[in-house]
């Protein structure tokens, strides 16, 4: 069976385990990928699936600057070729809404992608709608390759309706992992067919079940142990969440662990410094899925709360919260794009309104005193998040989908 091209953004990465699970899943059912990534790898750790992935890896230039003789050769090729007109076409439409450095970065990216390209690989498949689309539509063209895409959040919501429709409108076939993209798109794409909904889930063979109890701990003693993963970003609403802890009562037991990296890290502790409780959180930076596993386990309620950034950007369907309620960890999020997809309030978690410190002190407040409360919302979710969201069928619908793709192109 021919090979097929699997575009991401950096690999590896820690914060896309949903990526290397599939990546790894279509290996398993004989799907046979090259990996092109547009970034080299900046993680401390690897997940166990990176580790299991046997795909070749091609990294391309991130900058042009870092290798120019590549990306010239490159382009004296691409030139050469009778799809370059189409490319080049493809590139200046879109420089004529967005004319930027990181434009022309893809475009030379594409050059180097298509000219580099082994001769064994009949399909394109990239991960989110933006640069990385972006960089595959344009190798696609010269080429004279189709192509088709997995879109998730950010690329969808911080990208521009002109750009999302040009590619849905070249792309041979599209999918994303919640309901509110799949309509979104469809909507943009002009018909209900173009983007298929196909949850990414989790392959719960790679978590222990849930703890058969957990610590009665209410408050009034020993410290409730809540726990959050995820980057440190704006979408995340950590800045809710220190400003929510803020507003517990003094004598509510409580301690709060973070675990992941991002660029808000310094302003998030500045934050939790002033308002007095800095001492009552530790931050512990990126950590690979083992650690995150066992301060599920450890953990007494889970929060996540999201919100949608002033640039659009947004959660989709967060996989750690999937990992959380998998684990029989109560959780506490938003009502934030897909995340009702997940959590159904007061049956399975509980939800407040996005970006109200207020509505989720009091949540907490709440959760925190009530360890029968915990357990029972736990216990529903790990039963339900298991039935619902297992990787198998989306995965195996993935297979299904590329697999005759990769075959006709190749023939």
């Amino acid at each position: 069976m021919p090979r097929i091209a699997v575009v991401v953004k950096g690999y590896p990465r820690l914060s896309e385990t949903f990526i290397a699970q599939e990546i790894l899943g279509l290996e398993q059912r004989g799907v046979k990928q090259l990996i092109v990534s547009l970034r080299h790898p900046t993680d401390p750790h690897l997940h166990d699936l990176h580790r299991e992935i046997s795909a070749d890896v091609l990294y391309l230039p991130e900058y042009l600057k870092d290798d120019p003789g590549r990306v010239a050769k490159a382009r004296r090729w691409a030139e050469t070729q009778p799809g370059f007109a189409a490319a080049r076409a493809a590139f200046e439409a879109d420089l004529a809404h967005e004319r930027s450095a990181n434009r022309y970065r893809r475009f030379g990216q594409a050059c180097v992608f298509a000219h580099e390209l082994p001769a064994d690989i009949t399909w394109l498949h990239t991960h989110y709608l933006h640069t990385p689309a972006s960089v595959t539509r344009y190798a696609a063209l010269i080429l004279g390759m189709p192509w088709s895409f997995s879109a998730h959040a950010k690329d969808i919501w911080t990208s521009a309706d002109w750009e999302l429709k040009a590619k849905l409108k070249d792309a041979a076939w599209g999918v994303t992992c919640t309901k509110v993209n799949a309509e979104h798109l469809n909507r943009l794409a002009g018909r209900t067919d173009a983007v298929e909904l196909v949850y990414h889930g989790l392959d719960f063979s790679r978590f222990p079940k849930p703890p058969v109890a957990r610590a009665a701990r209410d408050g009034s003693g020993e410290p409730v142990r809540i726990l959050s993963v995820g980057r440190l970003v704006e979408k995340k609403g950590y800045d809710d969440l220190i400003a929510a802890l803020a507003l517990l009562p003094k004598d509510l037991a409580w301690r709060f662990d973070h675990i992941g990296g991002g660029a808000l890290k310094d302003r998030l502790q500045a934050s939790a410094q002033k308002a007095g409780i800095a001492e009552r959180i530790v931050w512990h930076g990126a950590q690979a899925r083992e650690a995150v596993i066992k301060a599920c386990e450890e953990a007494d309620l889970f929060t996540l709360p999201s919100r949608i950034a002033k640039s659009g950007d947004r959660d989709g369907l967060p996989n750690v919260l999937m990992e959380a309620q998998s684990l029989g960890l109560c959780c506490l999020s938003t009502r934030v794009s897909a995340i009702p997809e997940l959590i159904e309030d007061e049956r399975t978690g509980v939800l407040v309104p996005p970006h109200d410190p207020v509505a989720l002190s009091r949540a907490l407040d709440a959760l925190i005193r009530d360890p029968a409360r915990r357990a029972r919302l736990g216990t529903a979710a790990a039963g339900d998040v298991r039935r619902r969201f297992s990787s198998t069928p989306g995965i195996d619908r993935l297979a299904e989908k590329l697999k005759p793709s990769a075959r006709h192109a190749a023939e």
